[in-house]
């Protein structure tokens, strides 16, 4: 957000630079609000009704909460630097801060996703399987909850290591410096570690997903309404009667 507005700056007089900083400053501010009682409100539900603690709600919360996480560290941070353009700490505290805010950012947004697809395999157990007990039961939901977040954090690691918090003239910036982290060679590996990680945390869950709810829209259309075949059967019936 910060770079495309710096970039725009020079072409927009003083009132219009103010008028952008403050609808950007209010609507990130209505944002993070929303965010924050929404998905809060979510796990209190959940916590306190001992009734909405089924496998699918579970997995809602968890997407709430990596949501909530996502909020925290991304709206709290960009509003500050908002205006300024830039950091407004310095230092060590700055850089860890810089690393922090990234990688936690990444990490919600991988957990969101992976809290997605297991929506959709528990709905696809409900609709196509409706008498076989759950694919996925309470016992083994915990255990699904706590691997999202392990998978997000391991394969996003590196992220952490590669953002430092760059000084120009100008600004402080957080920035990818893949080069001074690690050998300038390895570059093409942190290249290729961003497709595969596209194509597995991003890709492959769309994938899955829109053929797990292409099959519950398919099995919904095609299956009949409990009682339904009985009412046909008495309607003919009925008519037979009447034509006699």
């Amino acid at each position: 957000m910060l770079p495309s507005m710096n970039a725009t700056s020079n072409c927009l007089s003083p009132n219009s630079l103010k008028a952008a900083y403050t609808g950007s400053t209010v609507a990130y501010s209505i944002i993070l609000v929303a965010s924050l009682a929404g998905n809060s409100l979510v796990g209190i539900i959940v916590y306190k009704t001992k009734t909405m603690r089924k496998t699918i709600n579970l997995f809602i919360v968890n997407m709430a909460m990596s949501d909530l996480l996502f909020s925290v560290f991304t709206f709290t941070w960009e509003l500050p630097g908002l205006n300024s353009g830039s950091w407004l700490l310095h230092g060590t505290l700055a850089q860890t801060l810089c690393k922090m805010v990234s990688f936690a950012t990444i990490v919600s947004i991988a957990v969101s996703i992976q809290s997605l697809v297991l929506i959709a395999v528990d709905r696809f157990g409900a609709v196509v399987f409706p008498l076989r007990s759950p694919l996925i039961g309470p016992k083994l939901c915990p255990f699904l909850i706590l691997a999202t977040w392990i998978f997000a954090i391991t394969f996003q690691l590196p992220h952490y290591f590669v953002y430092e918090l760059v000084e120009y003239p100008e600004k402080l910036a957080c920035e990818v410096r893949w080069n001074e982290v690690f050998d300038e060679s390895s570059y093409y590996i942190f290249q290729y570690y961003i497709i595969v990680l596209s194509i597995i945390e991003f890709y492959i869950p769309f994938v899955f997903m829109t053929i797990l709810y292409s099959i519950i829209l398919f099995k919904l259309k095609t299956q009949k309404v409990p009682g339904e075949q009985s009412v046909n059967a008495e309607n003919l019936r009925a008519k037979r009667l009447r034509m006699c």
